[in-house]
């Protein structure tokens, strides 16, 4: 059965008030444009857009001793600057040039057969998006709603623990691991899309491979992440990946901001199925207008 709070699409978007949507600070990055993170500089008649590194919400010593201050310099002040400074370098004076960080990641990943700036873009928004899952004075059990979408969709938060810890250890070489909401609509060609059922509307964990995330498949909304890329945790714990992990989900995941993110994925998701349903609404009206309009044209000519 459905959480009570947020059983139905419409009454989470009915929850959710502009301030919130406009204004937290943990508004997920698939619910926004990266306006914010672009300024435009005026170089004599050109205009270009400047992709910004965005500093993790806290001080870099600030998950310590769980994750050291070293570890952010390097992670953040040397891995995440590098892959803003190429992406600028490589949108610049392109087409890509002023989109945000989604569609230029959705458009570079062109179906799998990834295009140039898809692996920087990508490892931008996966480290924005990793840094705000993790806090001081994290981890623990999470509470409320979040509790109970976790207990139906895994049988209890220590299954979860377990499928997540497994997910993380097992991706081979670099690369993520994630918690996402799923609506699992199926996507058949040749026939009308079925629509999901409540029941299909679920938690999944899942893996990605190097800078792939979860943006380009469809129908899924992240809600937390833990990078597994050797960078993230080698200082701290050499290569000792399961000891990094266990610890991250014991003293630094933020579940504040995975129970807000899960909150957004809802309305999201409700608000995409509302669309879809309205454009093949419109698109049924049409059909129809244009039979008709055929029918007596027809009829005239006979």
């Amino acid at each position: 059965m459905m959480p009570s709070t947020l059983s139905s699409p419409s009454t989470a978007i009915a929850a959710l008030s502009p301030a919130f949507l406009s204004g937290h600070s943990r508004v997920p990055q698939w619910s926004r444009c990266h306006n914010k993170q672009k300024q435009r500089v005026k170089v004599g008649v050109a205009v270009t857009a400047k992709v910004d590194l965005k500093p993790p919400p806290y001080p870099l010593d600030a998950l310590e001793p769980h994750m050291s201050k070293q570890t952010l310099e390097y992670h953040w002040g040397k891995h995440h600057r590098a892959y803003v400074d190429n992406l600028n370098k490589q949108i610049n004076g392109t087409e890509l040039d002023g989109s945000t960080l989604e569609d230029i990641i959705r458009i570079s990943y062109n179906k799998g057969n990834l295009l140039p700036t898809f692996n920087n873009a990508a490892q931008i928004w996966n480290h924005e998006f990793f840094w705000e899952s993790i806090q001081p004075s994290g981890g623990g059990r999470p509470s409320g709603e979040l509790l109970r979408w976790i207990e139906r969709d895994f049988g209890s938060f220590e299954a979860f623990v377990q499928e997540f810890k497994a997910a993380a250890a097992t991706q081979f070489g670099s690369g993520w691991a994630w918690l996402a909401y799923k609506t699992g609509k199926l996507d058949v060609g040749n026939a009308v899309n079925p629509r999901p059922t409540e029941e299909d509307k679920k938690l999944a964990v899942l893996k990605s491979p190097n800078a792939v995330n979860p943006l380009v498949w469809d129908h899924h909304y992240p809600i937390l992440t833990i990078d597994v890329w050797e960078h993230a945790y080698y200082l701290d714990f050499q290569n000792r990946r399961p000891d990094y992990i266990s610890l991250f989900l014991e003293k630094l995941v933020s579940w504040e901001s995975v129970s807000e993110r899960l909150e957004l994925a809802i309305a999201s998701a409700a608000e995409k199925e509302r669309e879809e349903k309205e454009a093949a609404e419109k698109e049924k009206e049409e059909k129809e207008i244009l039979e008709r309009l055929e029918t007596e044209e027809a009829s005239e000519d006979n």
